[in-house]
């Protein structure tokens, strides 16, 4: 039995996702050249509404920035859905995401943060949700948000 096309398995799961959030700034929310798609890096906002704020091992537990990444990762794959001509199932595969979080001092589980993101694109699109990754920590984030995520993605 196959896995359920990406389409499906949102609704499977219960995850709506939100419009494509438009860029905070001088840039453009996604590139397509040739097979691949580049989203800018998406933070958790939903709504028009930052959904985090603060810093992963200070004000953010790790369960917290998770869900935060999680939301990232919703907003990333909105953009996606818009690139890829309005439906994931035109995602062959998740090539890369990097996740970027906004650590306390001595806050040294980044990647933990990150599977957030990496364990909802794994559901979303099995196998071909697993991807290539990097987790990298840094002082502050764009609106004081705990994580930001960006991704690579191959289309149809």
């Amino acid at each position: 039995m196959s896995p359920a096309a990406p389409e499906a398995r949102l609704k499977e799961l219960g995850l709506q996702l939100p419009d494509a959030p438009k860029p905070l700034a001088s840039y453009v929310p996604f590139v397509r050249t040739g097979d691949l798609v580049y989203v800018s890096g998406q933070v958790p906002i939903r709504g028009g509404q930052v959904t985090h704020v603060g810093k992963v091992g200070a004000e953010v537990d790790v369960e917290a920035a998770q869900e935060a990444a999680a939301v990232c990762a919703k907003n990333a794959l909105a953009v996606l859905r818009q690139a890829a001509g309005g439906s994931l199932d035109n995602v062959v595969r998740i090539v890369k995401i990097t996740g970027f979080v906004a650590a306390a001092k001595g806050f040294t589980d980044i990647p933990l943060v990150v599977n957030g993101a990496s364990d909802l694109l794994f559901e979303v699109f099995g196998e071909a949700g697993r991807h290539a990754r990097a987790a990298v920590g840094a002082a502050e984030l764009p609106l004081g948000v705990p994580v930001e995520i960006e991704l690579i993605a191959q289309v149809r």
